[in-house]
């Protein structure tokens, strides 16, 4: 079995002119990648208004799912951090702007332009540390920061991600949640090994009825909620957080308190240490009563 992509090299090296030109005339990439964009912008939920909104495609390469984008009638930029992907799409004379970035290192956009993003197998890149200099966690905190800054009020992010683990999945999720986005994961056909497909669902602004994560697809193009029986351990389950307000969990304690022993050891150790320690007594740790 071939090791992922992302684990080979950094995607500029990964995708060279070789690499970026097999992965444009293969049909069955053309296909999957058309597939994908399609359910992501079904999951964008764009009013059906006959108005063309203005899309950013992260990761866009060589523009495959741009052009999914231009079939629906809206404009879109597009940005990636391989030249070699974007000098395909400009040979293919893809209809979107193209701009080369890292998105690691934030979206230079103004703020509140974007009606929407899609993103096709990028953002699980940012979990990986390419140079010395790189930090996971500071590059997916500076991308969605910069993302919510960009995108206008209500508007919506899809990411189609391959996230290595339940770990890197609540890792990208969470990043999300701080940066001020409300969604969740919306799974398509869980109970698949080859179909299943993990998407990255994001509102701009807080939590509300407009925000509520969509279903994902059974394996009869039903929809699989959270209520389903599901097979298989918790990675083949849909993961829905509404809210990034969540309670943080309490401590647990002992009810039962500071035992003697507890007492009497904490203070053999201060006296070691050459403190001012009052002597054991039989009264030492004893609970007092309630009427005292």
């Amino acid at each position: 079995m071939a090791s992922r992509p992302e684990l080979q090299a950094p995607p500029d090296i990964f995708y060279d002119d070789a690499e970026a030109r097999k992965y444009t005339s293969s049909s069955r990439i053309i296909e999957i990648q058309a597939e994908l964009s399609e359910r992501a912008l079904e999951l964008l939920a764009l009013p059906d208004d006959g108005v063309p909104r203005l899309l950013l495609d992260i990761g866009c390469g060589s523009g495959l799912s741009g052009e999914s984008i231009s079939d629906h009638g809206h404009q879109w930029i597009g940005l990636d951090i391989s030249h070699s992907m974007l000098s395909v799409a400009l040979e293919r004379d893809v209809e979107g702007d193209l701009i080369h970035s890292d998105m690691g290192q934030g979206l230079a956009l103004r703020s509140g332009v974007i009606d929407g993003a899609i993103s096709i197998s990028a953002v699980q890149w940012l979990c990986n540390a390419d140079k010395s200099s790189d930090e996971p966690r500071l590059r997916l905190k500076a991308f969605f920061e910069s993302l919510y800054r960009c995108l206008g009020r209500g508007a919506r992010a899809v990411f189609q991600f391959y996230p290595e683990n339940l770990a890197q999945r609540e890792l990208i999720l969470g990043f999300a949640m701080r940066a001020g986005f409300a969604g969740g994961v919306v799974v398509d056909y869980p109970h698949s090994t080859k179909r299943r497909k993990e998407f990255l669902v994001l509102t701009c602004g807080p939590p509300s009825l407009g925000a509520a994560v969509p279903n994902g697809k059974g394996e009869n193009a039903d929809s699989c909620s959270d209520n389903d029986e599901l097979s298989g351990d918790d990675e083949n389950q849909t993961v829905c957080i509404s809210d990034r307000h969540r309670p943080r969990k309490r401590q647990k304690t002992n009810k039962k308190g500071k035992g003697r022993q507890w007492v009497l050891k904490k203070k053999e150790q201060m006296r070691r240490k050459g403190n001012a320690v009052p002597p054991d007594t039989k009264y030492t740790a004893r609970k007092r009563k309630a009427r005292f």
